[in-house]
């Protein structure tokens, strides 16, 4: 296997997909945002609000926006009308943690993985954002792939 992003002289390049066959593509990326006990009480106690808005509610919105901007971030990516972007964010009790879930959908020549990673990674980065004043001792943690469907070869976590 080799790496599809550079040419046979190393130099980066932008793959193309031209000749590749329209499909139907959905990827899902998970991670999460831990915060210390006490830091997740407070969260708790003010229903997930904070002077900045609703935590998960601009934690969504920031991921949707990163999901169709991937392409001018990551400078490999192709832009794509995204067909679907939903991200589900849930309070977790036990771990302290806030989960993040994206799941984009596109029906195009080339997968939407980095859509998906770019999502669950900007609504943490907001999470912390709009949480960093009570403590910097939060982590965002287990970004990664999760499932996807379409392309060349499925995978699942």
């Amino acid at each position: 296997m080799s790496l599809t992003h550079l040419d046979e002289q190393g130099k980066s390049r932008m793959v193309d997909v031209g000749d590749k066959a329209v499909t139907r593509r959905v990827a899902v990326a998970g991670g999460r945002v831990v915060f210390p006990p006490e830091v997740y009480t407070q969260i708790q106690a003010a229903n997930g609000q904070t002077a900045k808005g609703a935590i998960t509610e601009v934690a969504r919105v920031a991921g949707i926006m990163a999901a169709k901007n991937t392409a001018a971030l990551i400078p490999m990516c192709h832009p794509m009308m995204l067909e679907r972007c939903k991200l589900e964010l849930e309070y977790d009790d036990a771990s302290y943690s806030l989960n993040i879930s994206a799941e984009v959908a596109v029906t195009h020549k080339t997968g939407v993985e980095m859509e998906a990673l770019t999502a669950v990674t900007v609504a943490a980065l907001t999470v912390y954002d709009m949480t960093k004043a009570l403590s910097h001792d939060i982590e965002i943690q287990d970004v990664r792939l999760l499932h996807k469907t379409g392309g060349k070869h499925d995978f699942s976590r």
